[in-house]
């Protein structure tokens, strides 16, 4: 007896279903983490008082909510970093799910391909030098994305083959740029004669949201929305680069020039959320593995996923990096190493095992 031909359409049927309402559902819970995260520090403000501060500098409510000592707190510290964490984590979970597709290696990050790299060398030079002071407000964004683009076309440039990205030279490649590029930025910090830029740069180095205002919102938030956006509308392209160059030639894609402009759009993500928040580790290599246990690995559903768990991830780092050790606020790119290394680990000796 033949087997119904409705079977797999259904089975795809009950994934998509299934992807669905976890999106729901971790939007949802992030909604509920974000309020809690707010009210969180040494000033602590119930959800309450958060939602109702918000709400009113909204226009929805309007009388105003608790204490003006509260609704300065909520609306001019705490929510543009809250936000600004939520987006920076979508961004690098979005672009480690990039990333692992265009190299086909589940232990890639931005990192890999030197793009994180790039983007700490031209900020460190906006800080250090003034370069690109001319952009105004966006100064640091520009010079980090510049320092991205730098970065991935030195990358595509030494992992071409006779006119072809080989997947195994692209990754030893962006490996070297990594390398030569945070070397770069040692001794940008090294000639600089600014004590306060360097020890500026050093702090921006381990990563942190202290720095957060409202004016950096919403480029990092048009940036990651229209990421997800493109990532999501490449993602047959993803689903069959991942599986192979030849599948992808078959279905249409030239995996040559995909990677080019997929590694543009990811370098163009990575430099804002990294000008924003400095380096912040291993979002990008755990995150999609996590989303892969949960919705299966077709980009569909794996980008927008794997983006609010990032958002998640972030957002409640950084919530526990500004009491653990307070009043000292702990970089927010050692808790995220802390709490990534036995992920990592773990992932690792489940591959070894399979």
């Amino acid at each position: 007896m033949t087997r119904p031909l409705t079977a797999v359409p259904a089975t795809a049927a009950a994934t998509r279903r299934r992807a669905r309402a976890l999106i729901a559902a971790f939007s949802v819970v992030l909604v509920g983490v974000t309020l809690l995260a707010i009210g969180i520090g040494p000033v602590a403000v119930d959800p309450g008082t958060v939602a109702g501060v918000v709400l009113h500098r909204l226009g929805a409510l309007p009388a105003p909510v608790g204490s003006s000592a509260e609704d300065a707190i909520v609306w001019l510290i705490r929510t543009p970093r809250v936000l600004l964490g939520a987006f920076v984590g979508a961004a690098l979970a979005m672009a480690g799910v990039a990333v692992q597709a265009l190299v086909r290696n589940p232990l890639a990050d931005p990192y890999l391909l030197g793009i994180s790299s790039g983007a700490s060398a031209g900020a460190a030079a906006s800080i250090l030098f003034g370069f690109g002071s001319g952009l105004g407000v966006v100064a640091l964004t520009g010079s980090a994305f510049a320092g991205a683009v730098v970065a991935i076309a030195l990358v595509l440039s030494v992992a071409r083959i006779g006119g072809r990205l080989v997947t195994s030279r692209l990754v030893f490649a962006g490996i070297a740029v990594g390398f030569a590029l945070t070397a770069l930025t040692n001794f940008l910090v090294f000639a600089s004669e600014s004590r306060d830029g360097a020890r500026a740069v050093m702090f921006w180095m381990l990563g942190s949201l202290a720095q957060s205002r409202w004016e950096s919102v919403p480029l990092l938030a048009v940036a990651v929305i229209a990421g997800l956006l493109v990532f999501t509308w490449w993602a047959r392209r993803f689903d069959a680069l991942a599986i192979g160059d030849d599948t992808a030639l078959a279905l249409g894609t030239d995996p040559t020039r995909f990677r080019a402009a997929a590694a543009l759009a990811v370098s163009l993500v990575v430099a804002v959320a990294v000008s924003v928040s400095g380096l912040i580790g291993f979002v990008g290599l755990v995150v999609p593995h996590i989303a892969r246990r949960l919705v299966g690995g077709t980009h569909r559903a794996l980008f927008p996923t794997s983006a609010l768990l990032g958002a998640l991830l972030l957002v409640s780092a950084d919530a526990l990096a500004r009491i653990a050790f307070a009043p000292r606020e702990l970089p927010l790119g050692i808790l995220t190493a802390l709490i990534g290394t036995p992920m990592l680990i773990a992932l690792v000796r489940r591959s070894l095992t399979r």
